[in-house]
């Protein structure tokens, strides 16, 4: 039974790496997924996209145990493994999947080292996304580092997912499961492009604002 469902998640992790490259919510630079699944976690490979343009085969898909040693698959574990290890340690009884991408409009926000409010019904529940503390991502403290973020949001990764902005690199989601993940981390960057196409960072309090406003007048008017 468990290695039908390592199996399945390593297929879903190939499929899914395809679609969040064609959405442009990572890129070829990098980026990476991983479930656990009991006591594995299937996890994209280094260099999937730079050497295998997301097209990632079931196979390329690794399963590692949570100290990071290689079980299955062909390749190795890529540089930010370290952060999927440490959230899984950390916060596996909220969630089961780590998202870490380099999407293009939160992007902006990482380049800027700036928080990100949410500015649209739908990403109300992620509430403000933090950023962590910097720290190269070839070094062990951005995993230190991501998990201090991303501790006090446990509610969020049951219900859906949470988010950290890591300084001048991406961002990293974990959720209660990959679709919710992947879903969420789409959410965000949507989030992130309505900011900008309405004025930048600059603009971002007013736009939070507005949006929480008209919420709590509904609330009010309809409790």
């Amino acid at each position: 039974m468990m290695n039908d469902a390592i199996e399945r998640t390593r297929e879903h992790l190939a499929q899914l790496g395809a679609l969040l490259f064609e959405r442009k919510l990572t890129d070829v630079a990098g980026g990476n997924m991983s479930v656990r699944v009991g006591d594995y976690i299937c996890m994209t490979p280094r260099y999937a996209g730079s050497k295998d343009h997301w097209r990632l085969t079931p196979n390329r898909v690794l399963v590692v145990d949570i100290d990071g040693n290689v079980l299955d698959g062909d390749g190795t574990i890529s540089r930010e493994a370290g952060v999927h290890l440490r959230l899984h340690k950390d916060f596996g009884n909220h969630g089961t999947a780590v998202v870490h991408a380099h999407a293009q409009n939160i992007l902006v926000f990482c380049a800027a080292s700036q928080p990100m409010l949410p500015v649209l019904e739908a990403t109300l529940k992620f509430g403000t996304i933090p950023v962590s503390q910097y720290a190269p991502s070839h070094t062990p403290h951005i995993a230190d580092y991501v998990a201090d973020a991303m501790r006090g949001q446990e509610a969020r990764i049951r219900e859906q997912a949470a988010g950290v902005i890591a300084p001048y690199h991406g961002i990293f989601a974990m959720g209660k499961d990959l679709d919710a993940t992947f879903d969420a981390v789409e959410r965000m960057d949507t989030n992130a492009y309505c900011i900008l196409q309405n004025g930048g960072i600059g603009k971002m309090e007013s736009l939070a604002a507005r949006v929480a406003a008209a919420v709590g007048a509904y609330q009010r008017d309809h409790s």
